[in-house]
């Protein structure tokens, strides 16, 4: 028997909408499960967390101590591919400009429950300031919100969200739609469900804040860091960094890690 033209509309409506829904996905994380190194691999003393997102998603989280006892705290999120052990060079160099710092894994990734979504890049980055500043034991106003690719889209959300110190911009991009234009511009902006809109979240940000981008960025269009920058409110710092979108940092060395220290340097102490 055969069924109303307007069932098999409908289902193949449904359809569409989950195939896009799974594209989307497949575009936007890239998460990879295998750890293969830690921040011990650097020479640096670290502990292992496991934190809890307010919809119960279980994070993997590493702590690394500051070399002061009131260095500034970082709380780290990474971009979409990999997981925490690809960043541990990072976290030589930004102990070694001061910082404390907490990776949170993201849902999804590493050895993180759950399955990555925007709303729930959000949570985990809640989470991940929850315990700095509650057992982590660090003061909100020695709180520095770094994020990295995709990974700017939470730490921007967040810095609208609560107090800190600075935030850290590294190779972020405008939006997800400003994206989606370059990658299929065929497909109308209303069809893409998720947004990390940093263009428009970053002029409620009044913490100082430190952009960091390359003009050779393979991924990230440089121009959408620029308009990033010139929407952001003051104060704020724009350094250029040179080659590609995953090697930028390590190309640029020794600016690179003379930004961060000199962004970090520039923050208030806490009091004693």
């Amino acid at each position: 028997m055969r069924g109303h033209p307007l069932v098999w509309l409908i289902l193949a409506a449904a359809g569409l909408w989950i195939g896009l829904r799974r594209l989307e996905r497949l575009m936007i994380f890239a998460p990879s499960r295998a750890m293969t190194a830690h921040p011990g691999t650097m020479g640096l003393p670290f502990e292992r967390l496991w934190l809890t997102a307010s919809d119960g998603v279980r994070l993997r989280a590493w702590w690394i101590p500051g070399p002061e006892p009131d260095s500034p705290a970082m709380l780290c999120l990474h971009g979409n591919a990999g997981n925490l052990s690809d960043r541990v060079e990072k976290m030589r160099i930004f102990h070694d400009a001061g910082a404390a710092q907490l990776w949170v894994e993201w849902r999804g990734y590493g050895e993180s429950s759950g399955v990555p979504d925007e709303p729930g890049f959000y949570r985990d980055a809640r989470a991940g300031y929850a315990w700095l500043v509650g057992p982590g034991g660090a003061p909100p106003s020695r709180v520095v919100l770094y994020g990295e690719s995709l990974g700017c889209g939470p730490a921007v959300q967040l810095a609208t969200e609560v107090p800190a110190a600075g935030l850290i911009v590294e190779s972020g991009f405008a939006s997800i739609p400003a994206m989606a234009e370059l990658v299929l511009p065929w497909l109308p902006r209303s069809l893409i469900a998720a947004r990390f809109d940093n263009l428009s979240k970053l002029p409620r940000v009044r913490v100082p804040k430190l952009f960091l981008h390359s003009p050779q960025d393979d991924i990230v269009p440089y121009a959408q860091a620029r308009l990033n920058f010139a929407a952001a409110a003051e104060p704020k710092r724009f350094v250029d960094l040179r080659g590609t979108h995953n090697e930028g940092f390590r190309d640029s060395r020794p600016a690179y890690d003379e930004a961060i220290r000199a962004f970090l340097a520039g923050l208030p102490r806490a009091p004693r």
